[in-house]
């Protein structure tokens, strides 16, 4: 267990909030925002679906005066490893986004990456492990 720095706590609260918001537009607006992006209705409701998840997971760390240092890791490998994952879902031909689609995409791998990047961030200003 670690005392999270209020720099972590701050980035895995907007982390929360803004997958939060994505799951809310993903999971019920799958439908009207497939033929705007040319994304699979599926594939969006089902990312809207994990991210409620996540929502809750995120949301529960930044609420915490103490957090598992490991459980922040998997948080942080998981944003940089979506981040990836969603280029490599644009170049794999899996999926054919129209160009709003394509931005959409990118746009949310960038913003994942940068939450990867300030959670790493707060972490290594965050205190030593606390005893259980």
């Amino acid at each position: 267990m670690i005392h999270p720095s209020t720099f972590l706590s701050r980035a895995l609260l907007a982390d929360a909030i803004f997958s939060g918001v994505a799951a809310v537009a993903l999971t019920l607006g799958a439908g009207a925002l497939t033929p705007f992006l040319n994304l699979p209705e599926a594939l969006l409701r089902e990312t809207g679906l994990f991210l409620i998840a996540y929502t809750a997971l995120v949301g529960w760390l930044a609420a915490r005066s103490s957090v598992p240092k490991a459980l922040v890791l998997v948080v942080i490998v998981g944003n940089a490893a979506w981040t990836l994952g969603s280029i490599a879902l644009l170049f794999s031909g899996a999926v054919s986004p129209n160009l709003l689609g394509q931005v959409f995409v990118v746009a949310q791998a960038i913003a994942t990456g940068v939450f990867a990047e300030l959670q790493f961030i707060g972490l290594r200003k965050s205190g030593e492990a606390v005893a259980a």
